[in-house]
């Protein structure tokens, strides 16, 4: 989660800021970033792990049960993809917002990579991401729980798988006859009739768990993270295998996962007047972002997989606000978006004297 760190008239914090900028000619006030814009892509996953049962050997003779594997597996499915944008800063784009008796900043908020969020107001507020959590299982049945004096006293593997299977049919005889009616002792009610079917249903999941084994299947999530810094067409961004799930992308055991970025050239307006007309050296230290728009296509090896839009701080260019929009006869507040650095909001305010 990131932190917020208000900065009001902290010139020590600026100067310590901007002093770790190599060969910046550094005025007094407070340091800040501007932001780039990082994808993330969250992959979610199917993982399902096998587990032969202790008698799998025996599942087709005792049980009519082919095919069963002798050998432990793992094997993962695509289930889908999110992608989702945040702001990182951007080294390139460091200025020092100049605190002092001429301007009037009385807050600047910035994260906790010193990247500017608001001026004078409130920051964008952030949503978090919540991490996916998968639904609570239930405790895996232990089929030894299940099993009689006779199959546990038996002296063979063969002999207890044969008694388990025996007591399998034996379970679905008696589940048979209470379906029916016929059972020699019926429950009273329809709840006691569920809890004996329940009950009867669990032992046979429990000791058939020794002839086919347990297959076990959980949700779960890789994050991948993608700076676009140009256009750029099928960029391999990752690999993905049945049998080991996300791989690297050098990793041909993998089938590969491809990304293109178009810019489109497209950039929001800035209204003329809430610009500087300085030149570049002689701006007063207030920048913001003008994002660009590109599109992010994902390639499954040939296929189109998705497409999605989005603006990028690194695609679009900086620009200086006007000094005087934080003169000492004026409250301007000012908040921009944590992910690209743009202009949000603007509020001016004449102040009386």
């Amino acid at each position: 989660m990131k932190k917020l760190i208000t900065c009001a008239l902290l010139f020590t914090m600026g100067l310590h800021a901007a002093s770790a900028q190599k060969g910046k000619n550094v005025a007094e006030g407070t340091g800040y970033y501007l932001p780039r814009t990082e994808l993330r892509f969250t992959v979610k996953m199917e993982k399902t792990s096998y587990t032969p049962g202790e008698f799998a050997v025996y599942a087709e003779k005792y049980m009519k049960v082919r095919n069963v594997s002798m050998q432990p597996s793992v094997t993962y499915r695509m289930l889908g993809l999110d992608i989702n944008s945040e702001g990182e800063r951007d080294t390139s784009k460091f200025y020092v917002a100049p605190v002092d008796s001429k301007h009037n900043i009385q807050t600047l908020e910035l994260d906790d990579n010193g990247v500017l969020l608001a001026i004078n107001a409130e920051p964008k507020q952030i949503k978090e991401r919540v991490p996916f959590k998968p639904a609570p299982k239930p405790a895996p049945l232990n089929p030894r729980d299940y099993m009689n004096e006779d199959v546990l006293s038996a002296g063979s593997s063969a002999k207890m798988a044969e008694l388990c299977a025996l007591e399998i049919y034996d379970i679905r005889d008696s589940r048979s006859l209470l379906s029916k009616g016929q059972a020699d002792f019926m429950p009273k009610d329809g709840e006691q009739l569920k809890i004996m079917m329940r009950n009867l249903d669990e032992q046979e999941s429990g000791l058939m768990q020794l002839f086919t084994g347990v297959t076990v299947k959980d949700t779960i999530e890789t994050e991948i993270v993608f700076v676009p810094n140009k256009e750029t067409d099928r960029q391999l961004l990752f690999r993905f295998s049945k049998w080991m799930g996300i791989t690297d992308a050098d990793d041909l055991g993998g089938n590969p996962y491809y990304v293109s970025v178009e810019d489109k050239h497209v950039m929001p307006s800035v209204q003329e007047n809430l610009l500087s007309t300085k030149k570049a050296k002689d701006n007063g230290g207030f920048y913001v972002n003008l994002p660009g728009k590109i599109k992010v296509t994902l390639f499954k090896g040939t296929e189109q997989w998705a497409a999605y839009e989005l603006y990028a701080a690194q695609f679009g260019q900086v620009v200086a606000l006007d000094e005087g929009l934080f003169d000492k006869k004026l409250l301007t507040s000012i908040v921009l978006n944590p992910v690209t650095g743009s202009l949000e909001s603007i509020e001016i305010e004449n102040i009386k004297k």
